[in-house]
């Protein structure tokens, strides 16, 4: 089914040939622009998704408007909460970050100030042998802690992995772009959110008490993931959908530049400054990881 999907997205784009049919009434025009229906697989494939989308679509305008047009930035918004990193051991900040250059998703305000964590070995690199087995990444099956104390208001477990190509590509059958997530309310209006889980992995469930550094699941491979990772923001609502993304200050972390980082993205790294202060904030291209 990947295979058909990825060449139907490919195929529709025949069908900027047949533009001209707008302005010429040559049958070949038209069976050229007859190629955007192979679109319609792609819907097909993954209805849920889809429709997932769309309604993250239509959610950030909600959000602009009940914000009144101002959402919370590093220098609007103080937090009530700094968090703890959730997992133990150093891992390293692949997406994310408090500005434009390094956001995760800064056109989603949801995730805007949304983090991406692999752990990447000495050469930069996130898993050994088989890019297509998910055991064989390193952060596979690893725990997942709670950042902070806070009350579990939403676990969802029943997804299962989503498969993994090795090429930076995404699973096309995949249902729910979260995978398996938690959803943890730590104070008023602050959420935390951690998504691509692993299947049958979370010890928590809505309603219960849980303390910093708890463990409450394991990292799988869930959702609209490339490859085995922890995705983790704060948002001032339980909804994915309809809530904006926070800034995050962290406590009890270290933080600093990963080495020959750019053997694993060739982005541009954002130049991080470390502050002597206990409470700080990170960025994509950092190892980091609590401090004992």
């Amino acid at each position: 089914m990947n295979r058909i999907v990825a060449i139907s997205s490919k195929l529709k784009y025949v069908g900027i040939l047949g533009l001209p049919m707008f302005f010429s009434d040559g049958v070949i025009w038209k069976y050229l622009w007859l190629f955007w229906l192979f679109a319609f697989v792609e819907i097909f494939a993954s209805l849920s998704l889809f429709r997932q989308s769309l309604l993250q679509l239509f959610g950030i305008p909600y959000i602009y408007l009940s914000h009144g047009f101002k959402l919370p930035d590093q220098h609007s918004y103080q937090p009530g909460v700094r968090y703890s990193l959730p997992f133990s051991g150093r891992w390293t900040v692949i997406n994310g970050g408090l500005d434009k250059a390094s956001s995760h998703s800064w056109g989603i305000p949801t995730q805007r100030y949304a983090y991406d964590f692999f752990i990447l070995d000495e050469n930069n690199q996130s898993c050994t042998g088989d890019k297509t087995v998910l055991q064989n990444y390193y952060c596979y099956g690893r725990e997942v802690l709670a950042p902070a104390d806070g009350v579990v208001v939403e676990a969802k477990d029943t997804y299962k992995d989503s498969r993994t190509f090795g090429n930076g590509s995404v699973d096309r059958t995949t249902k729910d772009i979260r995978g398996n997530y938690i959803v943890i309310r730590h104070a008023k209006k602050e959420y935390s959110f951690i998504a691509h889980l692993l299947p049958e992995s979370i010890k928590v469930k809505g309603g219960q008490q849980v303390k910093r550094g708890e463990v409450i699941a394991q990292c799988g491979n869930s959702g609209n993931t490339s490859e085995p990772h922890i995705h983790f923001q704060i948002q001032d609502g339980r909804s994915f959908l309809a809530s904006a993304g926070l800034p995050i200050t962290f406590e009890g972390i270290e933080a600093k530049p990963a080495k020959n980082y750019d053997k694993f993205d060739p982005r541009p790294v954002p130049v991080y400054e470390p502050t002597e202060y206990e409470s700080i904030t990170i960025q994509r291209g950092l190892w980091v990881e609590n401090k004992e």
